[in-house]
C-alpha cells in the first residue's frame, strides 16, 4: 500500500488540488508516478483506452491509401466522398436512419467533434447559450463548454428515469436558454441505456423549445442483453434520430473498431439541422445554413481536415460492417465478459453498482459493457477514489463526470488477461481488509451474465 503521505506529495508535486475534479489524464499522470514508487504496475480503471486490436480492415486500407499517395494532398475538408457514402450505408444499416451523404462530416475524433458543435451551438440564436448535459457524462465534454465559455446545465438521470424525465426536463428548458441536450448512449460511465419512452421525451422537447439533441454514439451498440449489429436487421440500434430531426450523432471508430490511435468520427447531422438558415451565421460566417459555418466556418479553422489515409480506413471499416464481414457489435462482446468478472470482484468485495438499472422501474439490470459505476458504503466517491489509488487501483470520481452520486467509474478495457484480474482480485481484498463494512451498510448485487 502506498502510504498516505507520499499518495499526497505526488498529488501536490502534479498540481492536482482536487483528485476528484481531476481530469482523466490528470489521474493517468498520478497513477504512473505512483507505479514508480511502488515498483509494480497500477491496476488500470480509469483510462478508457481500447483493449483490443484495431480492426485489420482498416489497417490495410490506410497502408494503400499511403501507398498510393495520398499524403501528398489536403483532404476535402468536408470528408472524401468514399466516407461519406460509407457513412450513409452504415447508419441505413445498423440505426435504420437515412441521412444523405452530404451531412455526414468527418471529424478527429468525437472529441473534436463535439468541441467544434458546442461552439455552433452557443452562437446559432441569440440568448440560446446553455449546454444542458444529461449526466453523469464524459468528463472532457463538459471542459469544453467551460472553455468555451458557455453556460452549463446538468440533469443527473439516476432518479428520472422513464416519464419523470420530462418534468425534470421542462423544468430545466422552461426559460428557453437551453440550445442543445447532449448524452452518450450507452452511457459513458454509467452504461445506462435511454429507453424508447426517454428517447421520445427527449424528441418532443427538442421540438417543444427548438433544442438540438447530441447523441454520442462512441459505444455504438454495446448494450450485449440484445443482438445488435446485423446489417439491415432489426432489433436496430436506438437513437433519438428516429423521433425528431433535430439532432447530430456522433459516431466515432474509437472503440467500435479499436481504431482510437488514429483520431477519426463523423459528425451526422439531419437535413433540417445542416440546411437550417441563421442570421448569425450569415453574418459572422458569410454562410447561413448551419452546416456550411460548421465545415466551412469552424472545422476548416480547427484542423483544414481529417488526415487522408485515416478517411480511407474508417471508409473500408463501414463499408466491411455494411457488407458483414466486419461484426463490430460482436467483436467488442469481450468488454461484456471483462464487466461481468469485474463486477464480481467488486461485489465479493463489499461494493454495489451506483448506476443498476435502467427504466423507471428498475426492472432491468444494466448491461455489462464497457463500463459500470460503484459505490462502497460510508465513503464519499473522492475519499474512495484515493483510497483505492494507494491500493494500486486507479478509477475516476463520479462528481467529475457531473453526477450528483457517490461513488467511482471503472472501465474495463485495461482488464485484459487473467494476471490482472488476479492483481485486481488481491488489491480489493487488501482493500476491504482494512476498511471493513458495517452490518447493515453492504447493498447486494447481482451481476447480470453477458449473453453467450
Amino acid at each position: 500500500m502506498i502510504p498516505k503521505s507520499v499518495f499526497e506529495e505526488t498529488m501536490q508535486r502534479l498540481d492536482i488540488v482536487n483528485i476528484a475534479s481531476a481530469t482523466i489524464r490528470q489521474i493517468v499522470s498520478l497513477a504512473s508516478a505512483l507505479e514508480e514508487y511502488l515498483g509494480e504496475r497500477i491496476v488500470h480503471l480509469e483510462m478508457g483506452n481500447p483493449g483490443l486490436p484495431p480492426s485489420q480492415v482498416g489497417v490495410e486500407a490506410e497502408k494503400r491509401a499511403l501507398d498510393a499517395g495520398c499524403a501528398q494532398n489536403y483532404p476535402n475538408i468536408a470528408g472524401i466522398p468514399e466516407l461519406k457514402k460509407a457513412g450513409h450505408e452504415f447508419l441505413r444499416a445498423f440505426l435504420d436512419i437515412d441521412i444523405p451523404a452530404r451531412c455526414i462530416v468527418p471529424t478527429v475524433g468525437s472529441m473534436q467533434g463535439t468541441f467544434t458543435m458546442f461552439l455552433l451551438m452557443g452562437q446559432r440564436l441569440a440568448g440560446k447559450d446553455t449546454i444542458l448535459f444529461l449526466d453523469p457524462g464524459f468528463p472532457a465534454q463538459h471542459n469544453q463548454v467551460k472553455l468555451l465559455g458557455y453556460q452549463a446545465r446538468s440533469l443527473d438521470i439516476h432518479d428520472c428515469r422513464g416519464e419523470a424525465l420530462e418534468d425534470a426536463l421542462e423544468e430545466l428548458l422552461a426559460d428557453g436558454r437551453v440550445t442543445a441536450i447532449v448524452y452518450s448512449n450507452p452511457n459513458n460511465p454509467a452504461w445506462t441505456n435511454l429507453t424508447e419512452t426517454e428517447l421520445q421525451i427527449l424528441a418532443r422537447m427538442a421540438e417543444k423549445y427548438d433544442v438540438i439533441i447530441m447523441e454520442d454514439l462512441a459505444y455504438m451498440g454495446m448494450d450485449f442483453r440484445r443482438r445488435f449489429g446485423i446489417p439491415y436487421c432489426e432489433p436496430f440500434i436506438p437513437t433519438v434520430a428516429k423521433y425528431t430531426d433535430r439532432f447530430v450523432l456522433f459516431v466515432s471508430g474509437s472503440k467500435i473498431f479499436s481504431y482510437a490511435g488514429q483520431r477519426i468520427a463523423m459528425v451526422c447531422m439531419s437535413p433540417a439541422v445542416a440546411d437550417r438558415r441563421y442570421e448569425f451565421f450569415e453574418k459572422f460566417y458569410e454562410m447561413p445554413t448551419f452546416g456550411d459555418a460548421y465545415i466551412y466556418g469552424v472545422l476548416y479553422c480547427a484542423s483544414s481536415g481529417v488526415a487522408h489515409s485515416v478517411q480511407h480506413a474508417y471508409a473500408a471499416m463501414l463499408r466491411g460492417a455494411v457488407e458483414g464481414k466486419i461484426d463490430f457489435v460482436e467483436n467488442c462482446r469481450d468488454y461484456g465478459h471483462r464487466a461481468h468478472r469485474a463486477k464480481e470482484l467488486f461485489f465479493d468485495n463489499g461494493f454495489h453498482l451506483v448506476y443498476a438499472h435502467d427504466g423507471a422501474d428498475n426492472s432491468h439490470a444494466i448491461s455489462d459493457g464497457f463500463f459500470f459505476t460503484v459505490g462502497y458504503p460510508g465513503m464519499r466517491g473522492d475519499e474512495l477514489q484515493s483510497e483505492l489509488l494507494r491500493y494500486g487501483i486507479a478509477t475516476i470520481s463520479l462528481p467529475s463526470t457531473g453526477s450528483r452520486q457517490q461513488g467511482l467509474r471503472v472501465c474495463v478495457s485495461m482488464l485484459s488477461d487473467d494476471d490482472t484480474f488476479r492483481l485486481l482480485e488481491k488489491r480489493l481484498r487488501a482493500f476491504r481488509a482494512d476498511h471493513p463494512v458495517v452490518s447493515g451498510q453492504a447493498q447486494e448485487c447481482v451481476a447480470e451474465s453477458v449473453e453467450p
